[in-house]
């Protein structure tokens, strides 16, 4: 089985389908965000605050090199991971990349508490959801294998549908779903 790398903007929900989805298919779970914390000690708003989005961008380049080459499982990326060439290059190279695709509108009423998100701590997150949308929707596009709408469907619905693409994969070896219990008959 292939790395199977989830990628979309802020709020998407790629560590929420990310976690669900390993837990499906039995295999680890990993979130890049998560793991550069972890290095760097401290949140990535602190780190953005302190040292700039450069910086951080590099610690997020290099962490994205490594666990792209990891052992198969679940990876759900940062927002801004496919900024850089090199992490589209290795996303799409080492791994099957799925864009949860949401609109700004869907992912502004979701996160408008939210105050951990470092690029939407301005006066208008709607304006900058677009932007980052706009900005980063074609460079989601170019390194996903596939496309699916993240809003109005269920947790289960939605990984449910990704394990049904992984397994139309040629070769994927994904595991395929339990049987459905059939019904008693009568």
């Amino acid at each position: 089985m292939p790395l199977i790398v989830l990628v979309g903007l802020p709020g998407s929900g790629k560590t929420t389908v990310g976690r669900s989805l390993a837990r499906r298919l039995q295999v680890p779970f990993a979130d890049s965000d998560a793991v550069i914390e972890q290095r760097l000690g401290c949140t990535i708003r602190d780190y953005f605050d302190h040292q700039g989005e450069a910086a951080f961008r590099d610690v997020e380049q290099a962490v994205i090199d490594e666990l792209t080459q990891s052992p198969p499982g679940v990876l759900a990326t940062g927002g801004g991971a496919v900024l850089r060439p090199a992490n589209r290059r290795h996303l799409r190279e080492r791994g099957t990349v799925i864009y949860l695709r949401a609109s700004p509108e869907q992912l502004h009423r979701r996160l408008r508490h939210d105050t951990k998100r470092p690029l939407l701590q301005v006066d208008d997150p709607l304006a900058r959801l677009r932007a980052l949308h706009a900005e980063r929707d074609p460079l989601y596009r170019e390194c996903a294998h596939f496309v699916l709408d993240a809003h109005g469907t269920s947790l289960s619905m939605l990984v449910g549908r990704i394990v049904m693409q992984l397994e139309l994969m040629p070769g994927a070896g994904v595991p395929a779903a339990p049987p459905a219990s059939a019904p008693p008959s009568g």
